[in-house]
């Protein structure tokens, strides 16, 4: 039986599965609190969103990686609680969540050319 070699990732693909990955890593994480959002669900995204940050970390530095698909993690679910329960918003917090944005969007854009 021939192994099939694995196949290159290209950045921009990887960056595609570090997006996705962050987004469902959103879905499971609010999933922990929310009964809304199905156990299966919770599973079935938590699973994917860490098989694609793998892939990911495969051709793009794994530092930059952790911190992109930590930082939208921690972003989305920070909206999804504010949205779900109504809750107050203070400057403060959307200071932090604009700060963090910023961290992300750098660290996206200083990633090119590093090593992976």
């Amino acid at each position: 039986m021939a192994v099939k070699p694995d196949k290159q990732l290209s950045e921009a693909r990887a960056w595609t599965y570090v997006l996705a990955g962050g987004l469902l890593e959103i879905v499971w994480a609010s999933g922990f609190k929310y009964e809304a959002i199905p156990s299966i669900v919770v599973l079935v995204s938590l699973l994917a969103s860490f098989d694609l940050i793998i892939r990911a970390a495969k051709v793009l530095p794994v530092g930059t990686v952790y911190a992109v698909f930590a930082g939208m993690g921690t972003l989305g679910t920070t909206i999804v609680e504010i949205v779900m329960s109504g809750g107050a918003v203070s400057a403060l917090r959307i200071a932090f969540i604009l700060l963090l944005l910023a961290c992300i969007i750098g660290l996206k854009l200083s990633s090119k050319g590093s090593e992976a």
